[in-house]
């Protein structure tokens, strides 16, 4: 199934190649681009109704006003990030640190879910602490790579 995108908000549709970063792979600049897409996805879904993506990380306290509160402020963090990392990728040849320090800053806050899900391991609902720690872990490993391989190479620095 080919699904386009509306002209002008994703170069791949038109035939293009993406305008990925100095150094960084059409593969990994797609990859960082359906991670912030979906993290901002999820960022509106949290803010609408935390319950849902809390549900499968803490069980049924997702249900409780502490929850509901953290879930939203969870969820800003990630529409922001998401919508931050979507915006600089847009241009990133342009902005090559910018699209990096968005990236990297995702893949920051996803490792870190993942480190607050290990440490409450034990605690957390079986099957949803592996759902969380292996979206969370793949978001994170996806952004890494990507903000390393828009690292501007020595030959691209001594250009400049």
């Amino acid at each position: 199934m080919l699904i386009r995108a509306r002209p002008g908000l994703h170069p791949c549709a038109e035939g293009k190649a993406p305008p990925a970063a100095p150094g960084a792979t059409p593969l990994l600049w797609r990859g960082a681009v359906v991670v912030a897409a979906g993290r901002a996805a999820l960022g509106l879904t949290a803010l609408a109704w935390p319950a849902v993506p809390a549900r499968p990380w803490v069980g049924a306290a997702a249900d409780d006003l502490a929850v509901r509160v953290f879930g939203r402020a969870l969820g800003a963090r990630d529409l922001a990030l998401g919508l931050g990392a979507l915006a600089a990728l847009q241009h990133p040849a342009d902005h090559p640190g910018s699209a990096r320090a968005w990236v990297a800053a995702g893949a920051l806050s996803d490792a870190l879910d993942v480190a607050a899900s290990a440490r409450s391991w034990r605690d957390l609902p079986r099957h949803g602490r592996w759902l969380v720690a292996a979206s969370a872990g793949g978001a994170a490993l996806i952004g890494a790579a990507g903000a390393l391989a828009m690292r501007p190479r020595a030959r691209d620095r001594g250009a400049a």
